[in-house]
């Protein structure tokens, strides 16, 4: 029998008690593997294709998006400043904002997020293709960054930015990425485009 994979997104990597009880339900009844992604998300792996209509309905009938072509992908985030002495912001609250900034917009794939609370990028901010790192003057933006077989560290485009600053100058990303390829496209393949909005390192 033919299987698939649902991936349930969870925003700024919160699994929500019911949501773990009721995978885990399912899991056991249907004998799937569980899987956390690197991006912070719940997969049900081997789900058989007959059942995975039922399956996903379970999760959207809990109020749960499930990973789909075009979604704005959820930003990878650190626990913050609240579960961490380092941390100067709650990330959660800043992914939640891009988040509803961006909801409803068509968006190419291979587009990686990430917000970290402080400088030292637990969660990989510096690696995606936008990374938004806390710093003691506000926000700096990385742009181009990537992980795999040839990693490459973002570059920082704008040092110390206020939050309304940060979102606009992530629209422009966002909508560059857009218009310059018809593909899946790493940042790092464009940002030395020279129409790129941020041509310079800070």
């Amino acid at each position: 029998m033919s299987t698939t994979n649902i991936t349930i997104l969870l925003p700024a990597g919160r699994l929500p008690l019911a949501v773990m009880s009721r995978a885990h339900e399912l899991a056991l009844g249907n004998d799937l593997s569980v899987y956390l992604t690197n991006e912070q998300n719940l997969r049900l792996l081997d789900v058989p294709q007959d059942k995975a209509p039922e399956i996903r309905q379970v999760f959207m009938d809990m109020g749960m998006q499930l990973k789909a072509p075009g979604r704005f992908p959820l930003p990878k985030v650190c626990v913050g400043q609240v579960n961490c002495k380092l941390g100067r912001i709650n990330p959660e609250e800043i992914s939640a904002r891009m988040v509803e900034r961006f909801s409803g917009r068509e968006i190419k794939p291979k587009l990686k997020i990430g917000v970290a609370a402080c400088m030292f990028s637990c969660s990989g901010a510096t690696v995606k293709d936008i990374g938004v790192v806390s710093a003691k003057s506000g926000f700096d933006l990385y742009v181009g960054g990537k992980a795999g077989v040839q990693p490459q560290a973002g570059r920082r485009v704008l040092k110390g930015v206020d939050e309304e600053e940060l979102l606009q100058a992530i629209e422009k990303v966002v909508d560059f990425h857009q218009e310059r390829t018809s593909k899946k496209q790493r940042m790092a393949r464009l940002i030395d485009d020279p129409d790129f909005p941020y041509p310079h390192e800070v």
